[in-house]
């Protein structure tokens, strides 16, 4: 593991505790896991003295062999949400790329930014510079203004303060006022537009989507070149992407 500035060994050594622990399903006794490690026995015994305080791990009683705890399932029990998202959405994603013939993205907020976590292609022959894993402003685009739209009041506010409202391209929203008005367009329709103000070029029409607490969990868009993604053709592209988020947030329990 490389190391830089900051870094904690003293963590590292924690990390690998739980990783070890995560591979021993009977658990392990502090000897033998020790032993794999390569580490003190006394410098392992107080990591595991902290991680059980805190519900990291469990000791059976008995054995004195060491677990993972349950406050491992918190921690990952919102990724595990959002990566159920996708399985829900993928299959309304390639019906979205086929019948539109352009690409179709489903990203979810982390923090003041969108992160696309799926994608399928449609079958023209230009292709998006776009990845999974790839971080986009929320002001700016599509599926960022379908987040924004619906989130809880003062939500909105609390972002901008922190990630402001940066200019892309000229077309690009850059004020509060103008960014609110776009939002109640959004609430309104159902769907945003991004026209051109993320990507010169790019044309993108996104929706929401939402859980089974009426929560908005992650957004999907249809994009591509303003050439074949035209003034004309939004409001159909809007309504097919709408239709879709809205048997997704379904699919989720959502009964709004």
């Amino acid at each position: 593991m490389p190391q830089n500035e900051g870094y904690v060994l003293s963590l590292e050594k924690a990390l690998k505790i739980l990783e070890e622990l995560a591979t021993v399903g009977g658990g392990i006794g502090l000897s033998e896991l020790s032993r794999k490690l390569g580490l003190n026995k006394s410098t392992v015994y107080r990591m595991l003295t902290t991680f059980k305080a805190y519900g990291y791990v469990d000791q059976e009683p008995v054995t004195g062999k060491y677990t993972l705890g349950f406050k491992i399932l918190e921690l990952s029990s919102s990724l595990l949400e959002r990566l159920d998202v996708r399985a829900v959405a993928h299959p309304y994603l390639k019906e979205l790329a086929e019948s539109s013939r352009e690409v179709a993205h489903m990203v979810i907020r982390d923090g003041g930014e969108a992160v696309y976590i799926d994608k399928v292609e449609g079958n023209r022959t230009i292709r998006m510079y776009s990845q999974i894993g790839r971080r986009v402003a929320l002001h700016s685009t599509a599926v960022g203004k379908a987040i924004l739209a619906f989130l809880p009041p003062g939500e909105l506010e609390k972002i901008i303060a922190g990630k402001g409202l940066p200019r892309f391209t000229s077309r690009t929203i850059t004020t509060m006022a103008a960014l609110q008005a776009e939002l109640a367009e959004v609430r309104e329709r159902g769907y945003a537009v991004d026209d051109g103000e993320n990507e010169e070029g790019i044309r993108c029409v996104g929706t929401p989507i939402f859980d089974y607490h009426g929560q908005v969990v992650a957004a999907i868009s249809i994009s591509g070149p303003v050439l074949n993604v035209t003034p004309e053709r939004v409001p159909v592209l809007g309504r097919l992407v709408r239709r879709a988020g809205e048997e997704i947030s379904r699919r989720l329990g959502y009964k709004g």
